[in-house]
């Protein structure tokens, strides 16, 4: 099992659970849900799932709230059925995330002796504050006996990216003189917000090393640094950080050097993940994220990107460039720029890759020029041109686009500049109803399985189709 856990719900959810659970009386209330783990190489994650309201009888409120056998039993039958965790949330009568009560303990302990052997996965018990703060405890099998431990942090995830922390956990990060300038912008609240995320940022090219580098001068303090290639000569006028002396050497490595050396927060922890994020490897590395940057090139990432973006609830804020040429004269550029995640437009939809480029791709075909020249469009698939000014532009854009994520101050939606014209057009939603399938049956699903064995074969056989 991993070190740390967290919980993640999407926005209809919580406010689902909102209205229930917030009593107008003024007294507690109690509900289960179900959940499906999402579990990375560092963090396990409870995905909170299907609500499952009590029926007559099965609860009662006189100030707190009590349930019955029945209730508990009904949700055990349901969690056996679909293979998932229990989740028990109860509302306490004050603002921000709540400590647990004597009380609190004692149900959480009856209910874990059960729920864990029945179901073979931690009990997750949450707690809703006045204001929407959720708090949340874990309770698994440790030693043969049942023990209780705080989650990290709750994220609720929607048309923005709202996460309440454990102080005594996850404290927000210090204050220095190094980033005074960047907190007098949007407060230290909404600093504190941001600078705790884990944001990953998968390959370090011309676009993912300028966003690295703004992570670090803006105070993040923890970044997952996700890609397999190797500085190379022509890599030299668009990577931050790459002189001629680190041919050879990693992207992550020159990336993270930069950013410990760029950093304004008063410790960073940058962590150096060296392969394909569609490996085993790198995939389990992006789940241990909150969110993370696509600065990759290739549809087959991007797909696997997606695929994390609404199976296991981490907004990815990606971006595109293509450049125009006609006869070898450049004609003009264009860049993209989104976030992707439940409630907002897929990558498919919006252009970001095609199914049967992402297919190509992990045949290996994208790699064979002989094949891609003879497929209709084959020049775009190969074309890889691109200028510091460009990704300078791109970088900045998705910066932008987590910083109004998170301090819910606009939504920017798509993206899209021209360079003939000089206009960047934003288009709030382009979801293609009749096409996508992600809300329907990605949401929150990620990858269920018991055995890792069987995962990685199971991961392995979807990276193949």
């Amino acid at each position: 099992m991993p070190e740390h856990f967290s919980v993640a719900l999407t926005s209809t959810l919580h406010d689902a659970l909102k209205a229930f659970l917030l009593r107008t009386d003024g007294q507690e209330d109690l509900l289960f849900a179900l959940y499906v783990p999402s579990v990375g190489h560092e963090r396990f994650t409870a995905l909170v799932t299907d609500l499952i309201y009590p029926e007559e009888g099965e609860r009662e409120v006189h100030g707190n709230v009590s349930f019955t056998g029945a209730y508990l039993e009904r949700v055990y039958r349901l969690a056996m059925a679909k293979g998932r965790g229990v989740v028990m949330l109860h509302s306490h009568l004050g603002p921000g995330w709540q400590d647990a009560s004597e009380d609190d303990i004692r149900a959480d302990q009856r209910v874990a002796s059960s729920a864990v052997p029945a179901t073979g996965w931690p009990l997750i018990s949450m707690t809703l504050g006045t204001d929407g703060t959720w708090s949340a405890r874990v309770w698994q099998n440790e030693a043969g006996d049942v023990k209780g431990r705080w989650a990290t942090h709750v994220r609720g995830v929607g048309p923005q990216l709202n996460v309440s922390y454990a102080e005594h956990l996850r404290p927000a990060p210090p204050a220095t003189r190094r980033h005074k300038r960047t907190v007098a912008v949007w407060g230290p609240e909404q600093q504190a917000a941001m600078t705790r995320l884990t944001v990953g940022v998968v390959g370090l090219g011309s676009v993912g090393s300028q966003v690295c580098e703004q992570l670090a001068r803006s105070g993040f303090t923890r970044l997952v640094l996700i890609d397999h290639d190797r500085v190379e000569e022509h890599n030299l006028d668009r990577l931050i950080g790459a002189y001629p002396e680190h041919l050879g050497e990693l992207k992550v490595d020159v990336a993270a050097r930069n950013a410990i050396r760029s950093s304004t927060a008063a410790q960073i922890d940058v962590r150096r993940v060296p392969v394909k994020v569609t490996s085993p490897g790198g995939y389990r590395a992006a789940l241990d994220c909150d969110v993370l940057f696509s600065c990759v090139d290739r549809p087959q990432p991007r797909r696997l990107l997606n695929h994390m973006a609404y199976a296991h609830l981490i907004p990815v804020i990606d971006g595109g460039i293509r450049v125009r040429h006609r006869q070898e004269e450049f004609i003009g550029v264009n860049w993209q720029v989104q976030t992707t995640g439940p409630t907002r437009p897929c990558l498919a939809c919006v252009g970001g890759f095609e199914a049967g480029e992402a297919d190509m791709d992990a045949k290996g075909l994208l790699d064979d020029p002989t094949y891609v020249s003879g497929l209709p469009g084959g020049a775009a698939l190969q074309a890889s041109e691109n200028v510091f000014t460009f990704s300078s532009a791109v970088a900045s854009m998705e910066m932008l686009q987590l910083v109004a994520l998170v301090t819910g101050f606009q939504n920017f939606g798509v993206q899209r500049f021209d360079f003939n014209s000089g206009i960047t057009e934003a288009y709030l939603d382009e979801r293609q109803q009749l096409n996508c399938q992600c809300h329907d049956h990605l949401i929150a699903t990620a990858d269920t399985v018991t055995d890792w064995h069987a995962h990685d074969l199971a991961l392995e056989a979807h990276w193949r189709t």
